[in-house]
């Protein structure tokens, strides 16, 4: 199984050494697991980089990060740096480098072949073949990664349908890839513009953690990064409490929801039904676990709305205590309304398709 992974984003050139280091060890708290790491900004001499980026690498690899630069032609030629010769990179103690331009293909295979293993990291922020043109060059594969732009001013950021595209021409080789999110309070990235750091458009003003709910229910994002700095703690601890493999959706409760609705939608495995419809999300087992326990009719006579969770009452037959989501709008005295999906998160409901499993809780 590829593991999938939270990072965090350091940038050396815009920012002193304990602030970074207060911060890693924060992420390290948390969970986090690797570091983007601009070098696009370098400017200083070929040692003073060195050094710089050598110092807070290695607390970095303390702390158990694997650490990503973000790097460019220009850096290459500004430090002297031979594509033959990765040893630079090597001994300042990263994990890999994010080319964060193309070169021709040819260069990058070779790059995968280095003798210290460090990983090739793609830019995946575009719908060419690239990648095609690489592995026909023979490339390293499970040294091949692809990680996604992040978009400093607002409106230019990848839309969600250009995104997918770019995204599966990787995920069909079975390569590793990474994406952004933007933290709401960071202010530093690598230039003087920051409106966010996102990979996409739409989700520039959400909260942090639903951003990467969505980013893993694509099914084509491994890694999530928050691309700006800093993130505040209660922003890492939510994203530490989001579940990689299977979407979570935050439930508001009704006052009068009673303790069996509570374990409905808290206790079981949800999946959606095989068959379909267009009006609902329906979970079944339920009826089935708790068919026996009472259920008494309330706020029942409404119209219900996308996104309120309703749970089918003791007037409803064998289809008692079956949980289901709206999606259409829709009258049923049957069923009790006992909360709504959180508003920022009711455009999560698409990505439940027929069997997906998903799980519901009120934290």
């Amino acid at each position: 199984m590829t593991m999938r992974n939270l990072g965090l984003s350091i940038y050396p050139d815009h920012s002193n050494y304990d602030d970074n280091v207060q911060y890693l060890e924060l992420g390290h708290k948390y969970g986090f697991k690797r570091i983007f790491m601009s070098m696009l900004e370098v400017q200083g001499s070929v040692e003073e980089t060195k050094e710089k980026y050598k110092k807070i690498i290695s607390m970095g690899n303390r702390l158990g990060y694997q650490t990503f630069l973000d790097v460019s032609p220009r850096i290459f030629k500004d430090l002297k740096i031979d594509y033959h010769d990765l040893s630079f990179f090597h001994d300042i103690g990263a994990t890999g480098l994010r080319l964060d331009q193309a070169f021709d293909g040819a260069t990058e295979a070779l790059m995968s072949y280095n003798p210290y293993n460090l990983i090739i990291e793609l830019n995946m922020s575009n719908n060419v073949d690239y990648l095609n043109n690489i592995i026909s060059y023979q490339a390293n594969t499970p040294y091949i990664y692809g990680c996604h732009n992040f978009y400093p001013q607002k409106g230019t950021a990848l839309p969600y349908d250009f995104f997918v595209e770019c995204s599966k021409r990787f995920k069909k080789f079975n390569i590793h890839t990474a994406a952004f999110v933007t933290s709401q309070v960071g202010k530093m990235g690598p230039w003087n513009v920051t409106d966010g750091l996102p990979t996409l458009e739409e989700d520039r003003y959400l909260p942090i953690q639903v951003q990467a709910k969505q980013l893993w229910a694509t099914g084509l994002i491994d890694d999530v990064i928050i691309g700006n700095a800093y993130a505040s703690e209660e922003e890492l601890k939510l994203l530490s409490e989001v579940n990689p493999y299977q979407l979570v959706l935050h439930v508001n409760y009704v006052p009068k929801i009673n303790d069996i609705e509570k374990t409905i939608v808290e206790k079981p495995q949800h999946f959606r039904r095989g068959d379909m419809n267009s009006i609902v999300i329906r979970s079944t087992m339920p009826r089935v676990t708790y068919k026996d326990i009472p259920n008494p009719a309330h706020d029942n006579e409404q119209e219900f709305k996308r996104g309120d969770v309703l749970i089918g009452n003791d007037g409803f037959g064998i289809y008692k205590n079956e949980l289901q989501i709206v999606l259409k709008p829709h009258m049923e005295s049957r069923k009790n309304k006992v909360g709504e999906i959180s508003k920022n998160e009711l455009f999560l409901l698409d990505f439940i398709k027929p069997w997906t499993k998903f799980k519901l809780s009120s934290n």
